[in-house]
């Protein structure tokens, strides 16, 4: 399954440059946050696929105007062509707006799906906005990462955790690596390629 990674930054070529059949090879887009509702409603209506997210802390307007035709998968676990998706958006509290939590909110939110978790022996992809604590954060207050994410990958095992929220312009690695989880930052667009019945 070939699956476009995106996240906070708009790619020129997927919209304003847009041309017909770009997205014909995908089988389904995840969005990590911080991206217009307008960009994703695009991509779903080109693409033909699903279009699954999370939210971003600047998508302060998604809750009035969501995209259009995409699914929000914030605290829940789907199931889509054989892998197994959860949705954990926000990003550290840094400013009081809405989608950012503590470390006390997000590991309270990690525990709710761990029956959902259960129930469907396991979870391949963790789509988040912010990165696992020292895994592709930044030293800034606004752009540090969730401490309570590394015992969820301890616990959980994910082939994947896609985030967004800090740059590539950062200096940040696209890729690192956690006790055999891919830690993929989405930032603009990545594409990832994954066998559904080997993940499981």
């Amino acid at each position: 399954m070939k699956i476009l990674l995106v996240s906070d930054v708009e790619e020129p070529a997927l919209w304003d440059y847009y041309r017909p059949g770009r997205l014909k090879e995908y089988d389904m887009i995840l969005s990590a946050g911080d991206l217009k509702a307008e960009y994703l409603s695009f991509l779903v209506t080109m693409a033909n696929v699903p279009v699954l997210y999370v939210h971003g802390n600047h998508n302060t307007s998604y809750d009035r105007f969501p995209p259009e035709g995409c699914d929000c998968i914030e605290d829940k676990l789907v199931t889509y062509k054989g892998l197994r998706i959860l949705g954990l958006g926000g990003s550290a509290v840094y400013s009081g707006g809405p989608h950012q939590y503590t470390e006390r909110q997000m590991a309270r939110r990690i525990r709710r799906l761990n029956r959902a978790v259960k129930k469907a022996h396991g979870v391949d992809i963790v789509l988040t906005h912010c990165p696992p604590k020292g895994l592709g954060d930044a030293d800034d207050y606004a752009h540090r990462g969730f401490e309570s994410f590394l015992p969820m990958l301890d616990r959980w095992k994910p082939k994947v955790l896609v985030h967004g929220h800090v740059h590539l312009r950062y200096g940040i690695p696209r890729e690192l690596s956690y006790n055999g989880t891919r830690i993929i930052n989405a930032s603009g667009r990545f594409v990832l390629e994954m066998d559904a019945e080997s993940a499981q």
